[in-house]
């Protein structure tokens, strides 16, 4: 089975400030990835190589087999969630649509195929009933829905989550992560997925990639979530708990923030 994505020794430096070094990975069609780590890491950096928009201090990735470029629609790319302008005029259809032509210059697609296709990616998100109405009227759920939508319009072989979760309530974090995990699976897609919070993809999470202190680990997530790995990474004492079916990491965050666990 030919890779998705390969990243080859890829290293990620500015001035003196290693982010991460020589990632060397593969992503197979239709996995699912969830990248985790602390702030600062270098999770949404690594988005951002793979999209072609931050250039690598050393190694490659290729996407398909090629180097990536910017504007491919072979990748869909979903962002944080962040509040609107509610006097923004931008329809969700319209918005959906972009997912399409968005990255092109000139006048946008129209046509009964478009609009089709623009049907087609808000049913998948049941999210039809929105089409007409402005994305600034949209509550964080339903902009997520969106979001989802313009990234799977185009059919990608690679989706990019970038923290999807984010300023999402529990119900509505689940629902989410359900959406995009069961359309990836319908088109064969693979997924990248930035989270703070494993929990809720653990039931979709084939490897979990953990980036700390400018290095990494890939694996399940019995491999990777253990006490021993993490403070090997991190290189002082980690706890890794588990608890009611859920996991939570003691001590990640002392040297990078004040908080002083994080569940994953």
């Amino acid at each position: 089975m030919n890779a998705i994505l390969q990243v080859n020794n890829a290293s990620l430096q500015f001035d003196e400030r290693v982010i991460w070094q020589n990632l060397d990975f593969e992503v197979q069609p239709g996995e699912f990835i969830a990248l985790i780590g602390a702030n600062g890491s270098g999770k949404s950096m690594f988005l951002k190589s793979v999209l072609a928009q931050q250039k690598l201090t050393a190694g490659s990735i290729n996407f398909l087999g090629s180097k990536v470029r910017r504007g491919s629609t072979d990748i869909g790319y979903i962002p944080q969630h962040r509040s609107l302008d509610a006097q923004l005029p931008l329809t969700v259809f319209d918005a959906v649509r972009l997912g399409l032509d968005g990255h092109k210059l000139g006048l946008p697609l129209t046509g009964a195929k478009t609009k089709a296709l623009v049907t087609e990616a808000l049913i998948q998100v049941e999210a039809d009933q929105l089409a007409q109405k402005p994305l600034g009227e949209l509550s964080g759920g339903e902009m997520q829905r969106v979001r989802v939508a313009q990234a799977l319009i185009s059919k990608p072989k690679l989706i990019l989550a970038d923290e999807p979760l984010s300023a999402l309530d529990l119900n509505h974090q689940h629902v989410v992560s359900e959406l995009i995990a069961n359309q990836a699976k319908k088109q064969g897609a693979a997924v990248i997925f930035v989270t703070h919070d494993l929990n809720p993809v653990s039931d979709y999470v084939d490897r979990v990639l953990y980036l700390a202190k400018g290095r990494y680990s890939i694996g399940t997530t019995q491999e990777v979530m253990q006490s021993d790995v993490l403070s090997d990474l991190y290189g002082t004492e980690i706890d890794v708990v588990r608890s009611q079916g859920r996991i939570v990491v003691l001590g990640a965050h002392d040297h990078d923030h004040h908080d002083d666990e994080e569940w994953v």
